[in-house]
């Protein structure tokens, strides 16, 4: 139906993650509406996230081209304590939550033989020779509480054994505000086994 410069923006869109063909007709729409200047701003902001932002040398997540992340060239951090997470959008997450003061570090992934994702394609090696290297105390497995991110979480909990650190694991269960007749068995299972002692 569309063709030319529009019809390439609208496949170009719909390649997107989470962008459906109706979606990348939406954007591409409001892009053809929108001042030139804007459009310039936003093409401009897409090829200087290419262009200047990499990863991070030390923890694998999103910096600056050559430096270190904002978190690891924070020297208010604990270095002692290492935040293991599959993506830089999980960081963002444990953030938000104000409770973690160390400094992570992102796998770039999880493991997933089905999809040729095993440990030789993940930042396994790279944590731990940090462990050694860095001196950490404690490791928080913070993958996500699904068959992948478990399986990784087990994987790494075998590979730190030997090492001087202590493993630990993100507690899961019922969120809060959840009643407990719509909770699957698997999550309910998940609150009882780390239920903690209520002290009055």
């Amino acid at each position: 139906m569309y063709t030319g410069p529009l019809r390439a923006l609208i496949d170009e869109l719909g390649r997107l993650p989470g962008i459906g063909p109706k979606s990348a007709q939406r954007i591409a729409f409001h892009v053809l509406k929108i001042p030139g200047e804007d459009a310039g701003r936003l093409a401009a902001a897409i090829l200087a996230v290419k262009e200047r932002t990499t990863l991070c040398s030390r923890c694998f997540n999103v910096a600056e081209a050559g430096e270190l992340c904002d978190v690891c060239s924070d020297e208010r951090r604990d270095p002692t304590v290492l935040c293991v997470v599959e993506d830089p959008r999980d960081i963002v997450a444990v953030e938000r939550t104000q409770q973690f003061r160390g400094r992570y570090h992102v796998l770039q992934g999880a493991l997933n033989p089905l999809e040729g994702v095993g440990p030789d394609q993940l930042r396994v090696r790279e944590l731990l020779e940090r462990v050694g290297a860095e001196g950490a105390k404690e490791v928080i497995l913070c993958t996500n509480p699904n068959l992948e991110g478990e399986a990784t979480a087990m994987y790494l909990a075998r590979m730190l054994g030997p090492l001087e650190v202590t493993v630990t694991r993100i507690a899961s269960g019922l969120p809060v505000g959840g009643d407990l007749e719509y909770a699957d068995e698997l999550t309910l299972g998940r609150a009882l086994e780390g239920r903690r002692q209520v002290t009055a």
